[in-house]
């Protein structure tokens, strides 16, 4: 057995190569590196506190990052972005695996949390005054600043966005270019398979390298399998095994869950924490998209995939976003196989598409008991309820209505029933009654499965992220958002995160 040390001065430990045991002393671990886990690393470093980051995925450099969607896919995603909902319908829920986690292979959009968002946190039964409206205005600033928040030039938009931004004129919908953390973008249309120029400032990028230079270890290829936590909620720290067979023992004052909404609820029951809201209140953004067939060249592959937003319907819980890229997303995206998909990928240039995604009100979870963890992987249970089906169906109508604005001869929905449209007729989908059975539908923002809550029976954690009946475990990542944004949530994930950071170090 070897002695307790400090962890080596800055830098990634590659896990692959780690066996035996290795136990290691610092003032925070920290499991996890995405949008919650790296603020709090980096602030912790550069206050001079000694910090071990715990990483199940791998570190990428800039020149391994091919652009190739069919390689990096496989690389960048937990399980090749292949996990799935169980329920009605079966939902794709893909997230990143990798030192910047999620924020490593997302669109580079950033939204604040909407004031009505903010208002619900302080009003309702979770009673978090101290999250109500402005009060995490000078957190969000902060953040925009560190990974270079900035509007979508029109040059770079790609002329996908532009086709959406005609019809949304013409149609007189509330519509506008979106705000990225992407410095130096040169539109090259991958950013869901990795930056090749290093333009998006993702939380490897901007916090995780400076966590790096400043003395923090990351330890990739390691699983956190339990928290060491005593009866009276005490953390000692976290044991982790590699993906060699080696076991890594983490002991510190300080301990900080960000292994995203889908793993942070496994990890706390399998160290022993009891909540009945653990795992619960799972809320997801679905989402899904509409493809239109043009006279004119679109060429997807060119310009930033998501980089023009539609708010004109945001009070009825749908906002309608860009979506585009390269001719592999778009074979993996269309629901078309055979003969018809092969005619559609011929006509690729041509191609235009655009999405939308809800403020759900369905709910799901993650089970938490020993049999769930046994799998080792979360089981992911999730039903669309019938509002949200209504929903989704509005939002594809609406969809349907701006690429036929747009100059669409033929526009494709993601309906089995309803697969596609012609010359502007929308009467096949207004006399439709949509099932969830029949949509095609993606997620990409599970939240709240260790939800803040200012009272133990209402949530996991409290307003300071800090789990209800311990004195210093945190959860810091999307399980503790107390519920869906109706806006992509890093910019708010990070937010919490440097706010956490802040009073932990103070």
């Amino acid at each position: 057995m070897s002695l307790l040390a400090e962890p080596t001065t800055g830098g990634v430990v590659d896990g692959t190569h780690i066996t035996g045991e290795r136990r290691l002393r610092a003032d925070v671990v920290i499991v996890g590196s995405g949008a919650g886990g790296a603020p709090v690393a980096r602030a912790f470093a550069q206050a001079g506190k000694r910090v071990v980051v715990l990483e199940d995925g791998a570190h990428f450099t800039r020149d391994q990052l091919t652009a190739r969607p069919r390689d990096m896919t496989a690389l960048l995603y937990r399980d090749a972005g292949q996990a799935a909902t169980v329920g009605t319908p079966s939902i794709m829920l893909p997230t990143g695996r990798a030192v910047g986690g999620t924020t490593l292979v997302n669109s580079g959009t950033c939204f604040r949390a909407p004031r009505r968002v903010q208002e619900r946190w302080a009003a309702d039964e979770l009673g978090l005054t101290e999250l109500g409206p402005g009060a995490l205005d000078d957190a969000y600033d902060r953040v925009e600043r560190d990974i270079g928040v900035a509007r979508v030039p029109e040059r770079l938009a790609g002329a996908n966005a532009l086709i959406a931004k005609r019809g949304a004129e013409r149609l007189g919908w509330s519509g506008r270019f979106l705000d990225r953390n992407a410095v130096g973008c040169q539109g090259s249309g991958v950013c869901a398979f990795g930056c090749p120029t290093g333009a998006k400032q993702h939380a490897g990028e901007v916090y995780m390298n400076a966590a790096h230079a400043a003395g923090a270890t990351t330890y990739t290829a390691t699983r956190a399998r339990r928290i060491a936590l005593d009866a009276d909620g005490t953390a000692r720290g976290v044991v982790a095994r590699t993906r060699a067979g080696g076991t890594i023992t983490v002991t510190a004052p300080t301990t900080v869950i960000a292994a995203g909404t889908l793993h942070t609820p496994l990890l706390l029951a399998a160290s022993g924490v009891h909540n009945a809201h653990l795992g619960r209140h799972l809320s997801i953004h679905p989402a899904t998209a509409a493809w239109a067939i043009m006279d004119e060249v679109v060429d997807m592959a060119r310009g930033v995939p998501q980089s023009y937003g539609i708010d004109e319907f945001a009070s009825e819980g749908i906002m309608l976003e860009g979506i585009a890229g390269p001719p592999d997303y778009l074979a993996m995206a269309v629901p078309f196989s055979g003969p018809a998909h092969r005619e559609l990928m011929l006509d690729y240039r041509r191609v235009a598409q655009f999405g939308l995604m809800i403020e759900d009100t369905s709910r799901g979870h993650i089970p938490v008991g020993r049999l769930a963890r046994r799998a080792g992987r979360p089981i992911v249970r999730y039903d669309l309820n019938a509002r949200d089906v209504k929903t989704i169906k509005n939002g594809v109508k609406r969809l349907a209505e701006l690429l036929f604005a747009a100059g669409a001869r033929r526009v494709i929905l993601p309906l089995a029933s309803v697969p596609e449209l012609r010359d502007g007729d929308l009467t096949p989908l207004t006399r439709h009654t949509a099932t969830a059975a029949e949509l095609k539908v993606m997620a990409f923002h599970p939240l709240g499965t260790a939800r803040m809550a200012k009272d133990p029976n209402d949530g996991v954690t409290d307003a300071d992220n800090k789990v209800h009946g311990t004195t210093n475990l945190h959860v810091c990542d999307g399980s503790a958002v107390p519920g869906p944004l109706g806006v992509n949530p890093q910019l708010t994930i990070m937010a919490l995160a440097t706010r956490l950071a802040d009073r932990l170090l103070a």
